[in-house]
């Protein structure tokens, strides 16, 4: 009986400890069946930090039994290839890097979440002993542009005088207009002033300055809008009283504004960035001494220089460019 019931104990805690262990390593079988992505950077090879730019629109690609494995780097070198799920986590994949201005890169990624930096060589180096005769020379690079701002200035002020005639002490019997508790005839007269096309007034503003003030009273204005037209009523019920109307005339209007960038060169590349709202925008430089002006466009295609734009929303616009084949920086 003693050694049926140990038996029993052994059981017992033996299946108590399997459902242990299964518990404990069901959370990492269900993260193994999760898909996984390789994320990373491409720059630039170079020892200078300074000139480790990174590389947009290279080709990645992924091993053939992972299809979906493939992308291009974007503006600032970033990629992201999503995987198939059941990889394991600790195993790492062969990736291929392709451009046509670099030399390809097979590198074995890692899959735990580290980011991948990944460094391609130029095919047209950094530096060179000498500079060959047929290079084209770049210099005075700077960059023009114009933006719109909307500017309000006053310009003057408009001013009238007008007044309300009326005879005092006449009682209404209900003849329209009347005095306010309706006792006393009243006239109501009103006065406007135009601030002319393109301007408006603000801080509009009556004032009674003769006659009996006390007995007048203003029915109806619209100094509350800033328009190009305002208008007064006013009712006296006393004798004739003079007004003054006057108020301040505003002018808007929208101007361009020519705007200069100097961008920045590291070996070669050249970089700058743009308001939002640039418009215009053009590239002066100097070739082999010679002044040449290069409209930039969205997608900017210019003979000396591949240029890549980034569009950052209400931020501006990032621009990076990169020198081509047998031209130099001075």
């Amino acid at each position: 009986m003693a050694s049926g019931r140990k038996i029993a104990i052994w059981v017992t805690v033996s299946l108590g400890m399997i459902l242990v262990c299964a518990w404990i390593f069901k959370p990492f079988r269900r993260l193994q069946r999760l898909p996984l992505s390789v994320v990373g950077s491409v720059i630039k090879l170079d020892v200078d930090t300074w000139k480790q730019s990174p590389i947009a629109d290279v080709e990645i690609s992924a091993p053939a039994e992972l299809a979906t494995g493939n992308t291009k780097s974007d503006f600032s070198g970033y990629f992201k290839i999503n995987l198939p799920s059941g990889i394991d986590p600790d195993e790492s994949i062969m990736l291929r890097f392709r451009h046509p201005d670099y030399r390809p890169v097979d590198l074995k990624a890692v899959l735990n979440g580290q980011p991948n930096v990944v460094r391609m060589i130029p095919i047209h180096g950094e530096v060179e002993s000498s500079l060959s005769e047929t290079d084209t020379i770049v210099g005075n690079v700077q960059v023009r542009y114009t933006t719109e701002i909307t500017t309000t200035e006053n310009i003057g002020a408009g001013a009238k005088t007008f007044q309300v005639v009326n005879t005092g002490g006449v009682p209404c019997y209900q003849h329209l207009p009347c005095s306010p508790d309706g006792k006393w005839k009243a006239a109501i007269d009103s006065a406007s002033l135009d601030a002319g096309d393109g301007n408006e007034f603000q801080n509009a503003r009556v004032t009674c300055i003769a006659g009996p003030c006390p007995f007048t009273k203003v029915d109806l204005d619209d100094f509350s809008r800033t328009t190009r037209a305002i208008k007064v009523s006013v009712r006296n019920w006393s004798d004739t009283a003079t007004f003054l109307l006057q108020a301040e005339v505003f002018h808007t209007q929208v101007r361009d504004i020519v705007g200069k960038s100097y961008p920045i060169i590291f070996g070669r590349s050249l970089n700058f960035t743009l308001p939002a709202d640039a418009e215009g925008v053009t590239m002066e430089a100097e070739l082999n001494g010679s002044q040449i002006i290069f409209p930039l466009a969205p997608d900017p295609a210019l003979s000396w220089t591949d240029c890549k734009v980034k569009i950052e929303e209400k931020q501006g616009r990032d621009y990076r460019c990169e020198l081509k084949s047998g031209f130099r920086f001075r």
